[in-house]
């Protein structure tokens, strides 16, 4: 005779309460990552307006910030136009690079994707170098048009993916490939251009390829932060999209999403970012690449936790390359490009290695 157990009604009715309150305090656990991230983008960003040639403690930066008459003039002049504009260019870029990135990994669902995968970088380095030697003058601010020079030769790059995509369906492996060879041909160009360069013009090539805060200006700090802010709605209200579709293009098709629009306004979003960034401080590289993944490994790939996480992370370390290349040699500014590349490729390296011994695991 068998016997037959009443199902535990009371179980079942408390698990879904249950599940409820599991992701509630995952998401907890996840803004206050995030929070710490947050954290330590601003304590980098004070150690890197306070690290330089001529010592300042705390105390001098915010009185030269919030009371300049309380500090001698030098201090004021050091604090006010040379250190807090260059440190919050290095929070508005790194956020911008980290964003951009996270934002490229997710629609080219490939983890070792950054803002320069798709000849961004190439293109901007192209558009710069046209301004430089053949004299090229959209506006007279002379940095302004170099700015502006290298954000349409970077826009102009992504313009040809993205119509590309739409032409031939956005599909992520052809819109890698597109970029590969859009940065191929834009190097072949820099190469040509600088070959024909005069001394002096091949010297300012070469130092904006490498990146460097020396331009910073509230001005260019206004422009990148409004493209910034006029990003962060968009990641906003395309979250949970971009979360499907790192399920999959099909799963995301099914649950009503047009992939292929998401994939292409994400793309141009992504593209203003990593644009408006090089524009003013050159090529600066793997703060996209490895931003993203510090957020990934705290907060996951919920892309209402892993975009916020990838800007605070970009932010820190961003902050943290540029108070680095200050403290190295006293009195010198090491490009930001050499100090970001020498920590960001052994850590694209172990990415590459990890990512091999996982599929043959």
């Amino acid at each position: 005779m068998t016997t037959r157990v009443a199902p535990d009604t009371d179980l079942r009715e408390d698990s879904p309460d249950r599940a409820i309150e599991s992701y509630h305090r995952r998401g907890r656990r996840k803004a206050m990552a995030i929070a710490l991230l947050v954290l330590g983008a601003i304590a980098s960003f004070l150690v890197a307006v306070v690290v330089g040639p001529i010592e300042l403690s705390l105390n001098d930066v915010f009185r030269a910030v919030f009371d300049p008459d309380s500090v001698d003039q030098q201090t004021e002049t050091v604090v006010r136009t040379l250190r807090l504009p260059a440190a919050v260019m290095a929070v508005l870029v790194g956020a911008s690079l980290g964003l951009s990135g996270a934002q490229m990994q997710t629609i080219l669902d490939n983890p070792l994707a950054e803002p320069f995968t798709l000849g961004i970088s190439a293109a901007a380095a192209l558009g710069a170098a046209v301004s430089i030697v053949m004299g090229w003058t959209l506006i007279l601010n002379a940095q302004l048009n170099l700015a502006l020079t290298a954000a349409l030769s970077a826009l102009f790059a992504v313009l040809i993916i993205a119509g590309a995509a739409i032409w031939r369906g956005a599909n992520a492996e052809s819109m890698i490939l597109l970029g590969i060879a859009l940065s191929f041909f834009f190097q072949a160009v820099l190469s040509l251009l600088q070959y024909v360069a005069s001394n002096e013009a091949l010297q300012q090539i070469v130092f904006w390829t490498m990146g460097s805060m020396q331009r910073a200006s509230w001005t260019a700090n206004a422009v990148i932060a409004v493209v910034l802010a006029l990003a962060i709605p968009f990641c906003v209200v395309n979250s949970w999209r971009l979360t499907a579709l790192r399920l999959g293009d099909d799963r995301a098709a099914a649950l009503g999403i047009n992939v292929q629009r998401l994939r292409v306004t994400t793309l141009i979003v992504a593209s203003l970012l990593a644009a408006a960034s090089v524009a003013f401080t050159g090529i600066i590289g793997f703060i996209g690449l490895v931003g993203p993944h510090i957020a990934r490994m705290i907060v996951g790939e919920d892309q209402k936790f892993f975009l916020p996480g990838a800007a605070a992370a970009g932010a820190m370390l961003m902050s943290l390359a540029y108070a680095v290349s200050l403290s190295i040699i006293p009195g010198v500014a090491i490009p930001l490009g050499i100090i970001t590349s020498l920590v960001g490729v052994p850590f694209f390296v172990f990415l590459i290695f990890t990512r091999t011994r996982g599929r043959s695991a």
